[in-house]
């Protein structure tokens, strides 16, 4: 088994809506549950070790407009009331927090915790946020989640904020769908350098790629975006961006997501591992291998039926070795290379 560590996953938000409920999310992920993508058995089932778990506040919004003549455009999701935002935020943090203190995982701020963790046998968990409307213009809230444990965060999500413009969900599309970062949004990018926080691209506008291209002083990276030129959905990247975030040491997270993999662009879990491979393939001629991992939006999307949840994982790894790659390369793949891009970034 090849042990994974994970670019973006999606399971905060879902324990946050369980307890909404009146569930209980810390017996959820440590013991397991038949539905979402990530609790501890499963994880541990996959070797799953750890990763990137988004503090991600949802819009509400229809479902995904149907295909006609082969395409489809969603429009932006609405704008987040700033105050409501960060509640459910702060929820968020504090279930993340609850399983730390309860050891069902383990919230890492080093990579060092990170390879510790995963030698402990417990699930390393570093705390990521996918679009900041919980933070303000002033960035106060910012340094609350520092000090919560966020060390990574993408400025924005498929939505508008304070910050900068993030791209609908469209195909087939280009990325350029508007504008960047706001002055507000350089303010975030440059504090988050000082601070020693990841910048996450995944979501953002083109025009906002090349703003925190020109602004940041870290390598780029986007945790779960795919291959434009492979499928030319708004959220992939095309190979100009993928030049830019060679050129500064970043990577690129594949996202499992069905409707970024298969060149029709369509949400179908009867999506091959060879159209993942064929992407994988792709990153890795553009970026080198040293700048490739997964990262799966786990509880975030509809994934391929062939890996089903985190207990699947290895059937990736499998179709990767498979295709070629060596275990040298696959330890790369799989976690080495978020470790190296993480360290670089939090300054160790």
């Amino acid at each position: 088994m090849q042990p994974v560590f994970d670019g973006h996953n999606d399971v905060l938000m879902r324990l946050w809506e369980t307890a909404g409920k009146g569930g209980d999310p810390i017996a959820e992920f440590r013991d397991g549950i038949a539905t979402g993508h990530i609790d501890g058995p499963r994880a541990q089932a996959g070797g799953l070790v750890g990763g990137l778990c988004a503090i991600f506040v949802p819009s509400r919004q229809g479902p995904r407009p149907n295909f006609e003549q082969g395409r489809y455009v969603s429009p932006l999701a609405e704008p987040l009331d700033q105050p409501a935002a960060l509640a459910a935020a702060v929820a968020m943090a504090g279930i993340a927090r609850r399983l730390d203190r309860e050891r069902a995982w383990r919230l890492c701020t080093s990579t060092a915790a990170i390879r510790q963790a995963i030698a402990d046998g417990v699930f390393a968990a570093v705390l990521h946020m996918e679009g900041c409307e919980p933070i303000d213009p002033d960035l106060y809230a910012l340094d609350f989640f520092y000090a919560a444990g966020l060390r990574s965060l993408g400025p924005v999500w498929s939505r508008t904020n304070v910050f900068g413009h993030g791209v609908p969900f469209a195909y087939p599309s280009s990325p350029d769908t508007g504008p960047g970062l706001t002055e507000a949004g350089v303010r975030l990018v440059k504090t988050c350098n000082r601070l020693g926080i990841m910048i996450d691209l995944s979501h953002i506008t083109e025009q906002g790629f090349w703003d925190v291209a020109k602004t940041s002083e870290m390598p780029l990276v986007a945790t779960h975006s795919n291959v434009h030129a492979i499928t030319p959905v708004t959220r992939n990247l095309t190979d100009r961006q993928l030049a830019a975030i060679r050129e500064t040491g970043g990577m690129v997270g594949l996202n499992y997501a069905t409707s970024f993999l298969r060149p029709d662009g369509q949400e179908n879990a009867a999506t091959p591992l060879t159209d993942m491979v064929r992407h994988v393939d792709h990153l890795v001629e553009h970026l080198g291998i040293d700048g490739v991992g997964l990262g799966s939006d786990y509880d975030g999307a509809t994934i391929p039926s062939e890996i089903g949840d985190a207990a699947g994982q290895q059937a990736l790894v499998g179709a990767l070795r498979q295709a070629g790659y060596g275990e040298a390369e696959l330890i790369k793949l799989c976690r080495d290379n978020w470790l190296r891009v993480l360290a670089t970034t939090w300054r160790e």
